[in-house]
């Protein structure tokens, strides 16, 4: 966790507290009241998401290739291989990963874990249903390292195929938080797939 996802949980808290004390502004006199202070409110909430989409246009794309780690504090994911095949009237790319935690001492896991397949569009590809497939939110003991695939079918004239990943908040739940890499116009950071 971050000092900007503190802070965003501190504004959120904040911004119940504000709205609870606009509603028993409201009930009681004058009204004019619980409308200044819903106002002051909606200054700060415009301050701040245009902070995080100044902070997210600013910040560099970060691109990483096959065979690089990607890591959120002590999990980390590789892409080992990636290979693709027909799936009329698609193409089947499949990934195979490597999931594993440089934790020395504590179990771990990557709650909530998602994984995208995305394209130059910015269009985004689920993987394919696999019961058997290891999840993404395997529990790990320290120094663990487990393997898995993933299969996401994509069209034709997908171009410049790249994977994304993260956990905990469902994907959209980022796009407020200041710098996270899923956060309002920032540029994803990515696994080169092609």
């Amino acid at each position: 966790m971050t000092a900007f996802d503190l802070l965003f949980i501190l504004i959120v808290a904040a911004s119940a507290v504000t709205w609870i004390a606009a509603a028993v502004s409201a009930l009681s006199r004058p009204r004019a009241r619980a409308l200044r202070i819903l106002g002051v409110w909606t200054v700060c909430a415009v301050f701040y998401l245009a902070i995080v989409a100044v902070v997210g246009i600013a910040s560099p794309q970060r691109i990483l290739h096959p065979g690089a780690p990607w890591c959120f504090d002590d999990w980390c994911l590789i892409v080992e291989q990636v290979t693709h095949s027909p799936a009329p009237p698609q193409v089947a790319y499949t990934v195979s990963l490597r999931i594993f935690s440089h934790a020395r001492r504590v179990s771990q896991r990557a709650t909530g874990a998602w994984i995208y397949v995305i394209d130059r569009d910015d269009r985004r590809y689920a993987p394919e249903p696999d019961s058997a497939a290891t999840p993404l939110d395997v529990l790990l003991q320290p120094g663990e390292s487990v393997s898995t695939s993933r299969t996401f079918k994509v069209p034709p004239d997908a171009k410049d195929l790249a994977l994304i990943t993260g956990h905990g908040f469902p994907y959209w739940l980022h796009l407020p938080i200041i710098g996270d890499e899923s956060g309002l116009w920032h540029k994803h950071t990515v696994i080169r797939l092609q």
